[in-house]
């Protein structure tokens, strides 16, 4: 066992290498490097424990290439977009924030990675925001507090590489957090929305109520929603019926369906092709986040962690959360901070009785607190899309981050009361 001291310089080199604006994937695997012949690893040894990590990992990220069918099915079809204006339409202007958010957290719930709903769902908020003289504070929390609850019970790749690493169902993971994705919407909209300084944007003149066209091209809800159903159904088969469809198989099965009931079928390449490119650059970011990951778990930075938060029934439960947090943190990225957490920290987590599911659970929810930093895409994406610059973003993360939290502490009330 190898010292902590080399992996946290790892991780601090790659962190200030990203927020240089420096590749994550080369940042993450410079930081490896450096982290293991810090350690004392030698050069054979670091090399090793890299491609150990690599290894670890390798089944999930074949499940989430096979993930980016729906997802680019979801996309090119128009059935993201479809949901996304049902949804405002139904529930209207009286409720424009839980329309925003449940819009996002339903994208995202059913495969769309957290920054492509916030992207779709985006020129809805600011036509809204431009009709009704609501700032756009606001719409963006709604619709990044909706994608972070979608986050936590979604075949997306934060959670299969979490149930992957505890090697536990992935539709179990799911399900274990769908009560604080549930209470954390509400809270997001009902408590932390009307926290936020209360601003107005010029309301366009005789603009009173939402009133935005639905593309008619678009596919209806129900066609929209029967590729995410068929995954979900699928997926519920191993705890319903003990047949075990795997993730590998289940999820290109929803994308198939979501082109048969779209009728979009001059779109199979072209959604094929997009889901490849999403899924691909994250694979590849993968590959590096798996590499840091093996020199943590060869060193005794776990062990470290464990004796900051103490021996007590409530530090060993707090741990799964708490290296989510850190890891995303310092990845600024859901996806990195659940596959380092979960790659690193499985066996203690385990062996401190919290169950396979629920460790994935737990580690999955912690990595939403921190991944929306500077130094990640997420931020990028999101303040882009409605048009915000980076001064004006900044004053998101406190609430964002307050999100994280709420949905953090539902799921380990949620434990509690269930695990």
């Amino acid at each position: 066992m190898n010292s902590a001291v080399g992996a946290i310089i790892g991780l601090i080199l790659a962190i200030v290498l990203i927020i240089r604006k420096f590749s994550p994937v080369y940042s993450l695997l410079l930081g490896a490097l450096v982290g293991g012949l810090v350690d004392g690893m030698g050069l054979d040894g670091t090399v090793t424990n890299m491609i150990t990590g690599v290894k670890d990992i390798t089944p999930a990220i074949v499940r989430i290439i096979a993930a980016g069918v729906l997802s680019g099915v979801l996309i090119k079809t128009g059935a993201a977009a479809s949901i996304s204006h049902t949804i405002v339409d139904r529930l209207g202007s009286r409720h424009v924030f839980l329309a925003l958010a449940l819009s996002t957290m339903l994208l995202t719930a059913v495969g769309v990675f957290i920054d492509v709903a916030v992207i779709t769902v985006a020129p809805i908020a600011i036509i809204i925001a431009d009709r009704m003289g609501v700032a756009k504070f606001p719409m963006l929390l709604a619709m990044v507090g909706g994608g972070k609850c979608g986050n936590i019970i979604s075949p997306n790749p934060n959670t299969i590489i979490a149930a992957e690493n505890f090697d536990a169902p992935l539709s179990s993971v799911m399900a274990a957090n769908i009560v604080p994705a549930i209470i954390g919407l509400l809270v997001t909209v009902y408590l932390i929305i009307p926290l936020m300084p209360k601003e107005r944007a010029a309301m366009a003149e005789g603009a009173e109520q939402i009133s935005h066209t639905k593309d008619e091209s678009l596919p209806s809800f129900w066609a929209s929603i029967a590729g995410p159903l068929v995954v979900i159904a699928l997926l519920a088969m191993r705890p319903l019926a003990d047949i075990a469809i795997d993730p590998l198989i289940a999820l290109p099965v929803g994308g198939i369906v979501g082109i048969c009931a779209t009728r979009q079928w001059r779109r199979t390449t072209e959604s094929i092709s997009y889901g490849l490119e999403k899924m691909s650059v994250v694979a590849v970011l993968l590959v590096a986040t798996g590499a840091i990951a093996g020199i943590i778990k060869a060193s005794s930075l776990t062990d470290l962690l464990i004796s900051v938060l103490g021996q007590g029934e409530s530090a060993k439960l707090l741990l799964a959360p708490a290296s989510g947090a850190i890891m995303s943190a310092a990845t600024a990225s859901t996806t990195a901070g659940a596959t380092i957490a979960s790659a690193s920290f499985a066996p203690s987590i385990l062996a401190s009785g919290i169950s396979a599911v629920w460790g994935a659970a737990l580690v999955n929810v912690g990595a939403t607190v921190l991944d929306h930093l500077p130094h990640g895409s997420f931020f990028h994406a999101t303040g882009g899309a409605v048009e915000m610059n980076i001064k004006q973003r900044l004053r998101l993360i406190p609430y964002e981050s307050a999100v994280g939290l709420v949905l953090t502490l539902c799921s380990i009330a949620t434990y509690l009361v269930i695990g």
